[in-house]
């Protein structure tokens, strides 16, 4: 039986932090525009803010869809499931908001991120909760979690600012998404923090 939540709090806060995955779905406003999911991991690069916002790191490696949606329409879903332990899928529906590297709230926003912060954030994705539901999860196989991938972060920890600027330049659906939205904003702001 699932349960709505007013805020991210307790039990729901840590089981949340506690996941080392978890998934975001956007949409464009077309009805026959492309649906967005992604996997994000990687140790650290998701924070609980408050009871009512959450963040986490846009890194370069793929397209831009999430922030393309986001700009056009702010519709965003976070999930996550209980691979071990006890059963259950949480689910935040919320207002997504992109924020980029010359923000004047980027240096705050990256700060809360610490060591997980790296040179291919370009990004901070930032969600108000609108809804925050759980669901029991019974369908959710068990699985193993084996440690953290570094291929990624290796990978953009060899490029200097200038060289990843380049690098998201010359990738597709990075300026503009599938359907044609705007995306990231190129030239790519230099890392100031």
């Amino acid at each position: 039986m699932g349960k709505l939540y007013e805020r991210i709090d307790g039990r729901l806060r840590t089981f949340i932090e506690e996941q080392p995955v978890f998934f975001t779905a956007t949409a464009p406003l077309s009805g026959d525009g492309h649906v967005n999911l992604s996997p994000k991991g990687r140790a650290g690069t998701l924070v609980v803010i408050d009871e009512q916002r959450l963040a986490y790191l846009d890194f370069g490696g793929s397209g831009a869809e999430t922030i393309a949606h986001v700009r056009e329409n702010g519709r965003i879903t976070l999930m996550w499931c209980a691979f071990s332990g006890p059963p259950n899928i949480v689910r935040i529906h919320g207002e997504g908001e992109a924020v980029f590297r010359d923000d004047p709230r980027w240096p705050e926003l990256i700060g809360l991120f610490g060591e997980a912060d790296g040179p291919g954030a370009r990004a901070i994705i930032l969600v108000r909760a609108r809804r925050i539901a759980d669901v029991c999860g019974y369908a959710v196989p068990f699985m193993e979690y084996q440690g953290e991938r570094t291929l990624h972060s290796d990978y953009l920890a060899r490029k200097t600012d200038e060289e990843f600027a380049e690098y998201c330049e010359k990738k597709d659906h990075i300026a503009t998404s599938l359907d044609g939205l705007p995306a990231l904003p190129l030239p790519l702001p230099a890392r100031t923090v």
